[in-house]
């Protein structure tokens, strides 16, 4: 796109400038810049590179990340349809016009899933001994075994509901397996209908058959059927006196994105509860089922659940493909990925040794690069420390088995004030966070349900402790959950320091979250909803304000996401401008780059490989005065209006460089895991240049872990 033509005043020129930024064609699309998103990690899932049981992974992730796609974006764009959008998105895409996009590219990618599934993987997975056979091919002792297996455990829990005049149609439940069962009475009934519920919570969807050599003993092979297929082999069972005509697999999906008046609620607690409760009777958006099945089938499914055509999506069995995760977890190590151990910073080794530590000087963990164990280790120890007062800590996903509040309720046990935190409306967290808030509660912890009107997405823990020249405040900040089980699997930085500074905003922070406290601005930190947006603009500003004196601009951001329109307007004025700009974005990106005139100074990559990028670091040149933070927040709307967020600044010498000159540099070089987004929306590969040493970053962070705390430099 051009630039503006010459005019004779900076007023009219200015106002062409923001004309042009003013054109929708300059956004892409937010849900379909994620189809592009899964898109990329449908890629992986095809990749021969990875090993088999890590591609099957990727499949499963990318089954899962569209059924939470389903959930709650498309269900929030049929809301919109029905209740009339609120406000157009930047690109100017109606919801209507949103959906019917969102079909087109989703039965296209489906196919390449289904293709992937029977052509590569399948066969793969047969090739080094693991099996997911049809029932038709299986011998007949095999298929004796599964049918005692079915009479003995699966017949007892399996409920036929016939749906006819005198049935009413059966309720069901969101993302569960079902058979519609076509059945015939011979004595002159007619053609009926039933449901079956596979019950996929109750067993495991892969049934395993135990392999047998010709002598009998069990032996290595893995062989596997669907749980469904065994229920269809014998439904013979369930219906005695009727003939089966056919049993076709269907799958709902409901609108999970729960939506809670809490002005209107007296106990936050029980409404959350209330809501996960109601997930499981959302109202309807998505149909799957099987080439075959018969019209007829499909108009009653639509007719009864209230779902127009368009609403269905055919594909070959298996249904339900997040459930391969349950392949991963067999026991093959030599088809998944070589384990590492993480290493542990030399200064907090000594777990008794942590405050003193830290207080010399801030230090960095790196995760899953870096272990998770200090964190837990910080906390256990301030909770063991006769000198620690209290501890507050934010919780966002804490895992079923949390050590972290394990070491709080010991805190709390031994006399500490502990104050928690927890936000309840951590989407499909919900279940874990009730749980331990109840187990919080009942130890003595100070527990605090989020802010009303706000998610609390910032990761922030603070000790205070009594020390020989007064109180000191140790604090962790960082990008990620508390939450030891996603650290192996998240890259996410947290930051130790006794900064005091940082430790009085932190205690701010926390006043302002657990009382009434009003906090206009932070001396170091940006917090959302009141600074973050501001303080990523003015920076913009000041980069553009350099550059057109000094020529020297420069803005490197890596983020999981970027849709504020604002921010992207600031970064196309930095790109006319001449500042160059660099992003890397693993998910969504509303950017366009690469627009001559626009946005020429800007590229956009995204990595997608063996763990989820997940950190965000903006950094600023600031004319050689560099300026580098970390923190929980994206660059979309959610994080920066509708969320408490946290960025801090990186000051310490040593920490700044190994982020300046290891971390950004090594993911910004990725010419394995790297695809670059063109203007159209599309990624493409990045291609490594001839000469150029091949560069996974993940895999050389994991063989140089440790490396960026001492300043050591990347080769």
């Amino acid at each position: 796109m051009a630039g503006p033509s010459s005019m004779k005043g900076i007023e009219s020129r200015d106002r062409e400038r923001c004309d042009i930024l003013e054109d929708p064609g300059l956004f892409i699309n937010r849900e379909l810049s994620w189809i592009e998103f899964n898109r990329r990690v449908l890629e992986e899932a095809a990749d021969p590179g990875h090993p088999l049981l890590e591609r099957v992974k990727f499949l499963s992730i990318f089954a899962n990340n569209l059924d939470e796609f389903f959930m709650i974006r498309v269900s929030g764009l049929h809301r919109q349809v029905e209740q009339g959008a609120l406000e157009a998105p930047p690109d100017g895409m109606s919801p209507s016009r949103q959906l019917g996009a969102i079909h087109r590219a989703l039965l296209l990618l489906i196919g390449e899933q289904m293709a992937l599934w029977r052509g590569s993987i399948l066969p793969a997975l047969e090739a080094s001994g693991i099996s997911i056979l049809q029932y038709g091919e299986l011998e007949k002792e095999d298929r004796e075994y599964l049918e005692r297996f079915f009479k003995e455990e699966v017949f007892p829990v399996l409920t036929p509901l016939a749906f006819d005049r005198s049935h009413p149609f059966p309720f069901i439940s969101n993302l569960s397996i079902s058979l519609a069962v076509q059945v015939e009475d011979p004595e002159g009934g007619g053609e009926r209908f039933a449901r079956v519920k596979v019950p996929t919570h109750l067993f495991p969807r892969l049934v395993r058959i135990p392999g047998r050599d010709a002598e009998g003993p069990l032996h290595e092979e893995i062989r596997l059927v669907f749980l469904e297929d065994v229920i269809c082999a014998n439904l013979g069972h369930l219906f005695p006196g009727l003939k089966v005509v056919a049993a076709y697999p269907f799958r709902v999906t409901r609108d999970a994105d729960m939506e809670i008046e809490e002005d209107e609620a007296s106990d936050l607690l029980t409404a959350v509860e209330e809501g996960v409760e109601m997930r499981r009777t959302g109202s309807p958006v998505r149909i799957e089922v099987v080439p075959g099945i018969p019209g007829k089938i499909c108009a009653l499914l639509g007719r009864k659940l209230g779902v127009p055509q368009h609403m269905f999506y055919t594909q070959e069995a298996p249904l339900g493909m997040a459930d391969l995760m349950q392949v991963c977890s067999l026991d093959r190590p030599d088809l998944k990925d070589t384990p590492f151990i993480p290493s542990v910073p030399p200064p907090l080794e000594r777990e008794e040794e942590i405050f003193r530590s830290i207080r010399k000087k801030d230090i960095m963990l790196f995760h899953p690069y870096e272990s998770f164990s200090p964190v837990v280790a910080f906390l256990r120890q301030a909770a063991r420390d006769p000198q620690v007062l209290a501890i507050k800590i934010t919780l966002y996903r804490v895992g079923a088995q949390s050590p972290v509040v394990k070491a709080l309720l010991e805190a709390r046990e031994r006399g500490k004030a502990v104050a928690a935190l927890i936000e309840l409306k951590a989407r499909f967290d919900e279940e874990n966070n009730i749980g331990w808030a109840r187990a919080l509660e009942r130890a003595g912890v100070h527990v605090v349900y989020g802010v009303a009107g706000l998610k609390v997405h910032a990761k922030v823990c603070m000790v205070v402790r009594r020390e020989k020249d007064g109180i000191v405040r140790y604090v962790h900040l960082g990008t990620g959950n508390y939450n030891a089980s996603s650290s192996r699997i998240y890259t996410d930085i947290g930051v130790f320091s006794a900064d005091p500074v940082l430790g009085e905003d932190v205690s701010h922070l926390f006043n302002s979250l657990t009382g009434y406290t009003r906090i206009p601005s932070y001396r170091s930190l940006l917090v959302a909803p009141q600074s973050i947006r501001n303080g990523i603009l003015a920076r913009i500003e000041r980069e553009i304000a350099r550059h057109r004196e000094h020529g020297d601009g420069r803005i490197i951001f890596k983020m999981n996401a970027l849709v504020d329109r604002e921010c992207i307007m600031a970064l196309y004025r930095a790109s006319r401008a001449g500042v160059v700009v660099t992003l890397q974005v693993r998910g969504i990106c509303c950017l366009r780059p690469g627009i001559p005139g626009t946005s020429d100074q800007i590229t956009v990559t995204s990595v997608v490989g063996r763990f989820l990028e997940h950190a965000r670091i903006y950094y600023f040149r600031n004319g050689g005065q560099e300026e580098v933070f970390l923190g929980s927040a994206d660059l979309m709307p959610r994080n920066l209006d509708r969320r408490v967020e946290v960025l801090f600044p990186v000051r310490d010498p040593d920490l700044h460089r190994a982020i300046v000159d290891i971390i950004l540099p090594v993911h910004l070089r990725d010419n394995q895991k790297t695809r670059q987004l063109l203007a159209d929306g599309t990624y493409i590969r990045v291609k490594r240049p001839v000469g150029e040493a091949a560069c996974n970053a993940q895999e050389w962070l994991i063989a140089h872990r440790g490396c960026w705390q001492y300043g050591k430099e990347a080769r």
